[in-house]
C-alpha cells in the first residue's frame, strides 16, 4: 500500500498489518483511527521503538527470546511487538501476555490463532503475583514489560523480573498510591525540613508518586541494572507516562544499594516492614 502523505493516520499505523489493527479494534473497518485509538497506538509504537534495540540484542544471543507483558489487557503491546519485530523470524521467540481478566485472555488466544501466531504468543489469566511461581511460565525470561500497571502491580512486576533473571525491563507506572498513604500518616520527621515536601495533600500525592519511582530505580540499580527514565509520549497523550527502562549490566551495585537503604531511613520508611519488603533488596 502506497504511503498517503496527506493522511496523518496512515503515517501512524502504516508499519503494522491493517488486519491486525482492525482485529484489535484500533482501526475501523474503513481503515480510520479515532482520537483515542490514535493516542494508544502512538504510545505503544513509541515504546516498541525504544525496545527494538534491546530485543535485537537479546535475539542475537543463543538463548530463546521470552518477553512477558504484565497487565496485558487486550495485548496491544504483545501483538504489535510480534507484528513489527518477530513475525518474519518467530523461531525461538515467545511473548507471554499476563492478564487477570479471563475474557481478555480468551479473546487474545482466539486472535493469536486467527493471525497464525498461536505458537509464538501465549496467554495466561493470572495476577502479577500469581505469575511469579506459576509453572506455566519459563524459569528465566528475557524481557519484562508492564504498561500502566497500577499502584503496587509495578513492584510485583519488578519482583517477577528479578526472580526470572530478566535482562531488560520496561515499566510505565500508574497510580502510585501506597507511599502517599504512608506519608499522609507520617508527617513528622523530627526537625527535618523534608516534611515540607509532602505537607499539603496534593504534594503528598505527587511526592509519593515521584518517590515511589525513585525507590524503584534504586532497587533495580542495586540489582545490577542500568536504569534510564524518560517520557513515553507527550503529556497531551497521557498524564501517566514516565517510562523506566532497565538493562542488566552487572551482578549487583553496592553503591546503589547503600543509597536505597539510606533514603528509606532518612524518610522514616525503614520502620515499615511492608515498605522495606516492597523496596528492599530481596528478590
Amino acid at each position: 500500500m502506497a504511503k498517503d502523505q496527506t493522511n496523518p493516520d496512515n503515517e501512524t499505523w502504516q508499519a503494522h498489518s491493517p488486519a491486525l489493527l482492525q482485529a484489535l479494534h484500533i482501526l475501523t473497518r474503513d481503515g480510520k483511527l479515532n482520537q483515542d485509538s490514535r493516542r494508544k497506538l502512538k504510545q505503544v509504537q513509541h515504546l516498541i521503538r525504544l525496545l527494538a534495540p534491546s530485543i535485537e540484542m537479546l535475539r542475537q544471543t543463543n538463548k530463546p527470546f521470552v518477553m512477558v507483558d504484565h497487565g496485558a489487557g487486550k495485548s496491544y503491546l504483545g501483538f504489535m511487538v510480534f507484528d513489527l519485530l518477530l513475525r518474519h523470524h518467530p523461531e525461538n521467540a515467545c511473548i507471554w501476555g499476563i492478564e487477570v481478566r479471563q475474557t481478555l485472555v480468551d479473546n487474545a488466544i482466539k486472535l493469536a490463532n486467527e493471525l497464525g501466531c498461536g505458537q509464538a504468543m501465549q496467554f495466561a489469566a493470572l495476577s502479577v503475583e500469581e505469575a511469579l511461581h506459576n509453572p506455566q511460565l519459563p524459569h528465566t525470561v528475557s524481557m519484562v514489560t508492564a504498561l500502566h500497571a497500577c499502584d503496587t502491580a509495578t513492584d510485583h512486576a519488578i519482583d517477577f523480573a528479578l526472580h526470572k533473571e530478566a535482562q531488560v525491563l520496561a515499566l510505565v507506572p500508574c497510580c502510585q498510591a501506597e507511599l502517599a498513604r504512608h506519608l499522609r500518616t507520617h508527617k513528622n520527621l523530627g526537625q527535618s525540613s523534608l516534611m515540607q515536601l509532602w505537607r499539603h495533600p496534593m504534594h503528598t500525592r505527587e511526592f509519593g508518586s515521584h518517590l515511589t519511582n525513585v525507590l524503584r530505580c534504586l532497587r533495580l540499580e542495586a540489582h545490577g541494572y542500568q536504569v534510564t527514565t524518560t517520557e513515553l509520549v507527550g503529556w497531551e497523550h497521557s498524564l501517566k507516562n514516565e517510562l523506566i527502562l532497565a538493562r542488566k549490566v552487572q551482578k549487583h551495585n553496592p553503591k546503589a544499594a547503600n543509597a536505597l537503604q539510606k533514603l528509606l531511613a532518612e524518610l522514616g520508611l525503614s520502620q515499615d516492614i511492608t515498605l522495606v519488603r516492597r523496596f528492599g533488596l530481596s528478590v
